[in-house]
């Protein structure tokens, strides 16, 4: 229990510095691709506090079913707020690209994407390997959530990548769109989040 807590804490803490950067780096290029996944970093934090709550409720023996209960609240404000999230990122994208509105290149933007992307595939494993060892469904779904992460870094580093290397105005706009998908699905993971046994 106190190593899934140890990955928990480690995900909130890289997913606050994970925002802050993104979303000053994003504003700073006009990248609505990096202040979208800055936003999800937001978002992603309040879900492993939800979780943290949860491994800790679970380890001072609190009543199953108020802990269900209460997760189950959480997990469904964090699904709407991903899904407003994926709306708006959504919308900035149709508006920049209707607009030919182009980012800047962001070297910084780069370099957390490549850092997230790595973190996030070697967080997702360890949070998989807890959660089989726990037997603890939602730590396994926190280990999908971070897999969807790592695949938001993806999308996110290969927008950056060719805007910086081929200065394609619209490329932004497209990542942002395609993370707006995968921001959208990742809430619908939380709202449809069920537990086990």
């Amino acid at each position: 229990m106190n190593s899934a807590l140890r990955l928990e804490y480690l995900t909130v803490a890289w997913n606050v510095v994970e925002a802050v950067v993104a979303i000053t780096a994003g504003a700073l290029a006009g990248s609505t691709a990096l202040v979208g996944f800055g936003g999800d970093s937001v978002v992603e934090s309040l879900s492993g506090l939800v979780l943290i709550w949860r491994l800790r409720t679970e380890r001072r023996g609190t009543g199953e079913e108020r802990v269900r209960q209460t997760e189950q609240r959480a997990r469904r404000l964090v699904a709407v707020s991903m899904w407003v999230l994926a709306a708006y990122v959504a919308a900035q994208s149709v508006a920049g690209l209707l607009g030919r509105e182009g980012a800047e290149p962001s070297p910084v933007g780069i370099g957390l994407a490549l850092t997230s992307l790595l973190l996030m595939w070697l967080l997702a494993r360890a949070k998989r390997a807890r959660a089989r060892d726990l037997h603890s469904h939602a730590l396994e779904a926190d280990a999908t959530q971070t897999r969807i992460c790592w695949q938001l870094s993806a999308v996110l580093l290969a927008g950056l990548a060719v805007n910086a290397t081929l200065g394609w105005w619209w490329v932004d706009g497209v990542a942002a769109l395609g993370m707006s998908v995968l921001i959208a699905r990742e809430g619908w993971e939380a709202w449809a989040e069920r537990d086990c046994c």
